[in-house]
């Protein structure tokens, strides 16, 4: 069954890997691609997202490795204290709220550190739903038996058909932190190969220093979809750090660009002005640089609720950021406040609104 669903996942987005380059001017507007897009928040940066027929996770971090597991580094996520395995039972509840196996055709990774791609392999297993991610996230999900032809590594640069009318536009990132304070968590570093897994337990070692570094960085993704009402779009990133966002990126003596060059670029190649809605992390600091690029309608904040309190538990405190409001609220950006995993808006040309889907009351919340 696992052969047949990841063969369903590549032939979803093979034109999307046919269609790899960012062109020198916009791509003309066709009106082909959905009239809407729900986003739902499943906790930390996990998003899911409902693009017409297209289900696409990103992240999907809903095993939770404890806290005291960690130690180690400037950050103290350098090292674990033993090897750990995907809460598959917890997974899978998600999943069938979700709406099963078929509701997921796409799974994306912003970058590969524990909180973000752990449990990627997984949900792969469980859906045949193609990966897309770092050099680092590929070779995490064949440790946990997903074939090298289940995931498509994505250095940024690339434009991807995700369907007639939906484009993805891939922008290589930072991640958060200081060279200078914890570089083994915000130093762009890959793996070279698949992680081994623990012969006894058959679990991974999650420390950002062992095998979960961050997958050269970060990922960040620009989506434009032009429906039967016109064009409109969306901005996902995961982390940042307002220490280097002009600084290229090096990996292996590969310059890959500077992260707020790279969205320059991204925004200008699709033919944008502004986008309507920034699904991102990070507080005042990272959003005084980006705002004048993305020049965006609204913010979604992900990435503030911790990353050790059980999926099931929910939102541990309401989300809180007085510098931030202020700044969006200057700048005229409507924040779009999470109270809840499970929340879900819809985003079209007009806007985005809250809608209820019933997954809320599905996940138990």
């Amino acid at each position: 069954m696992h052969n047949s669903r990841c063969a369903r996942g590549v032939g979803l987005v093979l034109l999307a890997i046919l269609a790899i380059g960012w062109p020198t001017a916009a791509l003309p507007t066709q009106n082909t691609g959905p009239a809407f897009v729900e986003l739902s928040w499943l906790s930390i940066s996990n998003i899911y997202q409902r693009i017409g027929s297209l289900g696409v996770l990103i992240d999907g971090y809903i095993t939770r490795v404890p806290e005291s597991e960690f130690f180690g580094g400037g950050g103290g996520l350098a090292s674990t204290r033993r090897p750990w395995s995907p809460d598959v039972p917890e997974i899978t509840r998600v999943l069938s709220a979700l709406g099963g196996p078929a509701s997921i055709n796409l799974l994306l990774t912003g970058h590969s550190h524990f909180d973000h791609s752990f449990d990627t392999g997984t949900w792969a297993r469980l859906t045949g739903a193609l990966v897309i991610g770092s050099r680092t996230t590929c070779l995490q999900v064949q440790a946990d038996n997903v074939p090298a032809s289940g995931c498509v590594t994505i250095d940024g640069g690339e434009r991807l058909t995700l369907a007639p009318g939906m484009t993805l536009w891939v922008i290589r990132w930072n991640h958060s932190g200081d060279p200078a304070v914890n570089p083994e968590q915000h130093n762009a570093v890959e793996l070279s190969q698949v992680p081994v897994r623990d012969p006894a337990t058959g679990g991974l070692r999650a420390g950002v220093a062992e095998d979960f570094p961050n997958g050269g960085g970060n990922r960040a993704f620009l989506f434009v979809a032009d429906g039967p009402a016109g064009r409109y779009s969306w901005f996902f990133q995961n982390s940042a750090s307002a220490v280097d966002l002009d600084v290229p990126i090096v990996v292996d003596g590969t310059n890959y660009g500077a992260p707020l060059a790279n969205l320059q670029a991204a925004v200008k190649a699709a033919g944008l002005e502004r986008v309507d809605l920034w699904i991102g992390s990070g507080a005042a600091a990272i959003a005084s640089r980006v705002l004048p690029v993305l020049n965006p309608r609204a913010f979604l904040p992900v990435h503030w609720d911790g990353l050790y309190s059980p999926f099931k538990a929910g939102v541990p405190a309401p989300f809180r950021d007085p510098r931030l409001e202020a700044l969006l609220k200057a700048a005229g950006v409507e924040l779009v406040t999470p109270a809840q995993y499970g929340d879900t808006w819809r985003l079209d040309v007009s806007g985005v609104r809250p809608v209820d889907t019933g997954l809320r009351q599905r996940l138990g919340f």
